[in-house]
């Protein structure tokens, strides 16, 4: 096994390994234990007690955070007229209809973070699975990129929205900041994040829903955050 360096082991050294953190008292010390000298992202994965191999287990969605991510997303729009329109006054970074599905299909183009359609344009979009699946920018109705109101999906992407899906573990990564943000900020974010996935229990998950939560900085060690506060708080009753 590789030896960390000096660096991160002076950023774990100011955690409890065998502790787990109040959400409060985790985000706080996120910006501590950073080790790079760039602003690290903060990153927080939720192990659920989902099978995703279950369709009526997959938990997946889209959430605004409060204070954004810290990274402005490249956003791509398929639509027409007026709604084109709306999309580029949003800020939308590309917009465009044949034109765009033949570029990214012809050029293997993905230069954004993320697409949006309107659903009269996803006969079109439906030749890029290939392309754009693997990547994940797929756009989805469930997460509302696939949607007429194409002016607020940019502008919630724009502004900070995630996207987040269940990955075969069971684990959902999403970001949540950058270390600069401080603690208040960071507390406010992870909040909205962790009600969000409370609220998606599907109903045939059995046993224990959230199982661990940990928060880390992009280079940083993970902080335990104890569940039950959580689950207490944001639990169906």
């Amino acid at each position: 096994m590789p030896k960390s360096g000096k660096k991160y082991q002076k950023a774990a050294a100011k955690l409890d390994r065998t502790k787990r953190y109040s959400l409060a008292d985790a985000c706080k010390l996120l910006p501590e234990t950073k080790v790079a000298k760039f602003d690290e992202s903060v990153d927080i994965a939720v192990r659920l007690g989902v099978d995703p191999k279950h369709a009526d287990q997959m938990v997946r969605g889209a959430v605004v955070l409060p204070h954004g991510t810290g990274k402005t997303l490249r956003v791509a729009v398929i639509a027409k007229g007026d709604k084109a329109k709306d999309a580029q006054e949003a800020g939308a970074d590309f917009v465009g209809a044949e034109d765009l599905v033949e570029k990214i299909q012809k050029e293997n183009w993905t230069d954004f973070d993320s697409m949006v359609a309107t659903p009269d344009m996803m006969g079109l979009v439906g030749r890029l699975g290939r392309v754009l699946g693997p990547k994940g920018l797929m756009p989805n109705p469930k997460v509302g990129t696939v949607t007429n109101d194409v002016a607020k999906a940019v502008r919630e992407l724009k502004a900070g929205r995630v996207e987040f899906r269940v990955e075969k573990a069971g684990v959902v990564h999403a970001r949540i900041g950058k270390a600069s943000f401080g603690g208040d900020k960071l507390l406010a974010n992870a909040r909205v994040m962790v009600e969000t996935l409370m609220k998606l229990k599907p109903a045939s998950a059995k046993g224990t829903y959230m199982r661990s939560v940990t928060l880390s900085t992009t280079m940083g060690p993970g902080i335990k955050v104890d569940t039950a506060p959580i689950v207490a708080e944001f639990g169906t009753h």
